[in-house]
């Protein structure tokens, strides 16, 4: 494959390019801004397993949204949190196993997450920082109605 242009560094704000790199069938190139990074999918579906797959980056999001929002929260209130973690796995369930869903058939996609609280914290401030939790802004996006719009930018022989 011939050598592509690179990426611009300066991307607008809230852009975020990805291109097909031509190293394996699924490998891609993503640039936000200055920050380049690859994604894959694993060896075992035909990837070349070089870089994390399109779930692992949805919850990687979601994962660094609930632990900035909770940082930000608790250095606003003075809750002396020391050190957030999270740890997220995506899953699929049937539909008619989740008492709590509108939808009722087929299948829906579940995000599970634990949230690793350290510090001296008491037990009301342990519970107001999961209910904050839940109010990060990737969280909000995940779990209201998204509309997503498709066109297509011609490029090179195609124009």
């Amino acid at each position: 494959m011939a050598a592509q242009p690179a990426f611009p560094d300066d991307t607008p704000l809230n852009t975020v390019l990805v291109r097909e790199t031509g190293h394996g069938p699924f490998q891609q190139e993503i640039v936000s801004g200055r920050h380049h990074l690859i994604a894959d999918e694993p060896r075992d579906v035909g990837g070349l397993g070089s870089g994390p797959g399109p779930y692992d980056l949805l919850l990687a999001a979601l994962g660094a949204c609930t632990a900035m929002t909770l940082r930000l929260y608790a250095d606003r209130k003075n809750i002396p949190l020391k050190r957030t973690s999270v740890r997220l796995r995506h899953g699929k369930i049937y539909a008619k196993d989740c008492a709590e869903c509108e939808t009722k058939v087929g299948m829906l996609d579940r995000i599970e997450y634990v949230i690793m609280l350290e510090g001296d914290l008491d037990a009301a401030q342990r519970a107001r920082l999961l209910e904050i939790a839940d109010k990060c802004p990737v969280h909000r996006t995940l779990q209201s109605e998204i509309d997503i719009r498709t066109s297509e930018e011609l490029v090179g022989s195609a124009k």
